[in-house]
């Protein structure tokens, strides 16, 4: 019995307890994620965002919770319902299990694996099949036409987002999340790699359905885009999955071009700070620039959007990628 303690039982709750650990605050971090968004742009705007639930409105996003929790859930007549409800279930799962291999110091991570960054790829590659499946599902055309036009879209910027992570796989000389954080003790990506930088935000943007990108749910020709049909909890875990991939994106950014858990450059007066507020910092900086752009651009146009795409970001980046390589061989500055 003290064997199959030690050998699986043990293991296994200490595995639930980091994910619990984990789910938690992320959880939290979507809900009030929401909040400071509507505060932030109404600070912009000269108005006052929530302020009526709870001081300053902090128990708004539990009151939306609460009031989606409580609505109907309608299902189209022509739906097909099992796909109907497991589009929803697919992009919030998929917004969650990829934070298995973000390190939040170091050590704490729940899966090191040495393929990480092709994992966060993965993960965020099939986020396309949860948008494809609500749309078709609806048997609706509007939703439909929400869907492909995202759909194209994701697919187009995740090429160039390829190729930006390629170079910094080629600068950090490694696959694993924790060793790209920790080559950029010197220096972050982010100077060196400065126009892969801007392209990597501008292309998780889009990747998001973001403002200026949000195209698949422009309201003017697509009512609200592929999950026009949804209601109550499905339309909540669409709209949790959308802000849990940005806070995904936002962390990816903070690792693979700010230095992650590392203090600001090395500075001696910061390095008592914890290495996870670090991280924490990082992500809550890109998410204001998401909300900042949000509240600032107005929205492309298609076609605008897809040569963006294909036509500068896919020929530039594929460009950088081969000058990098050039100049760690020339230097002879290729990490072992």
């Amino acid at each position: 019995m003290a064997e199959l303690w030690q050998g699986y039982i043990w293991p296994t709750i200490f595995i639930v307890l980091q994910i619990v650990a984990v789910l938690v605050p992320l959880l939290l971090a979507v809900a009030y994620t929401t909040y400071a968004e509507r505060k932030i742009i109404g600070a912009m705007q000269l108005r006052r965002g929530p302020n009526v639930v709870g001081p300053f409105g902090l128990l708004q996003p539990i009151a939306d919770g609460v009031k989606l929790l409580f609505k109907e859930t309608i299902l189209p007549a022509g739906a097909n319902r099992v796909v109907f409800i497991a589009a929803p279930i697919i992009t919030f799962v998929l917004s969650l299990v990829a934070w298995a291999v973000i390190p939040f110091g170091e050590g704490m991570v729940i899966a090191d694996i040495n393929v990480g960054i092709l994992y966060l790829f993965a993960i965020s590659s099939l986020g396309v099949y949860g948008i494809i499946m609500a749309g078709w599902a609806s048997n609706s055309k509007y939703p439909f036409l929400g869907a492909l036009r995202s759909a194209a879209q994701m697919v187009s910027y995740e090429v160039s987002m390829g190729f930006v992570i390629i170079t910094v796989v080629v600068c950090a000389g490694s696959l694993n999340l924790s060793e790209i954080v920790e080559a950029q003790r010197t220096v972050w990506f982010a100077i060196p790699l400065l126009p892969m930088f801007v392209i990597f935000f501008v292309s998780i943007l889009a990747e998001t359905n973001r403002t200026p990108f949000d195209l698949p749910e422009g309201e003017a020709e697509l009512v609200a885009g592929y999950f026009v049909e949804y209601s109550s909890m499905t339309f909540a875990l669409f709209f949790l999955g959308e802000y849990a991939n940005m806070l995904l994106l936002s962390g990816m950014t903070s690792i693979l071009f700010l230095g992650g858990w590392l203090p600001v450059l090395g500075f001696a007066p910061f390095t008592w700070i914890p290495g996870p507020i670090w991280l924490a910092l990082k992500i809550a900086l890109v998410m204001f620039v998401f909300i900042w752009v949000r509240a600032t651009l107005p929205r492309y146009r298609y076609d605008q959007l897809m040569r963006l795409g294909w036509k500068v970001f896919l020929p530039f980046s594929l460009f950088w990628v081969v000058l990098t390589a050039g100049v760690l061989i020339a230097f002879d500055w290729v990490p072992n």
